[in-house]
């Protein structure tokens, strides 16, 4: 298994995704760790599944 692109990180007031191949945050700041939407950046990468979990993420925040 090869180093993983997006991995997530702690920071103060939750988690934020960073991307290992352009060494920048991706996303917002997330409060529980999003493990599914990794799991897909990393993964197989469906745009359509990646939209639907950073909505459902959103929306937790609110």
């Amino acid at each position: 298994m090869g180093r993983r692109r997006y991995v997530a990180r702690g920071v103060p007031g939750g988690y934020r995704i960073w991307d290992n191949k352009t060494r920048r945050w991706w996303g917002d700041l997330y409060e529980l760790c999003p493990d599914d939407l990794l799991d897909e950046l990393n993964g197989a990468r469906d745009h359509d599944e990646i939209t639907a979990l950073l909505r459902r993420y959103r929306a937790m925040r609110r």
